[in-house]
């Protein structure tokens, strides 16, 4: 085999592999692919705009923040059920922290994503 033909040969597999890579990796398009606008960096986004309003809340609402705060080192089941108390005994303040928390929600809903377990997901 003459140099040339080695040298093409070879180009032309690297060009067969390279290929076979690239689509063996990118796989079939399916029916079930996420929405457009559903990647890492969108979730992120939307959740840190959630992040921003929620401190925003609790910084303007000090009792909030108050009650919120002195959960900190309970069992996850007590704090839940203190949450759900005080939620009950506070509606506007329920209602308030569902909104803040409802882009979030549409999100992971529009995204087919699981809803994030925490405390307040069980009691907003």
């Amino acid at each position: 085999m003459s140099a040339v033909c080695r040298s093409l040969s070879r180009g032309v597999g690297t060009a067969v592999g390279a290929g076979a890579i690239l689509f063996g990796f990118a796989g079939p398009a399916s029916a079930d692919e996420a929405p457009p606008n559903c990647t890492t960096a969108d979730m992120t986004g939307v959740m840190s705009g959630v992040s921003a309003a929620m401190a925003t809340y609790l910084f303007t609402h000090p009792d909030v923040n108050a009650f919120f705060t002195g959960l900190q080192g309970l069992p996850k089941t007590q704090a839940r059920d203190e949450t759900e108390v005080y939620l009950d005994a506070n509606p506007t303040v329920r209602a308030e922290l569902e909104a803040i928390r409802q882009p979030g929600r549409d999100f992971r809903d529009r995204c087919n994503l699981p809803q994030r377990a925490m405390i307040l997901a069980d009691a907003v």
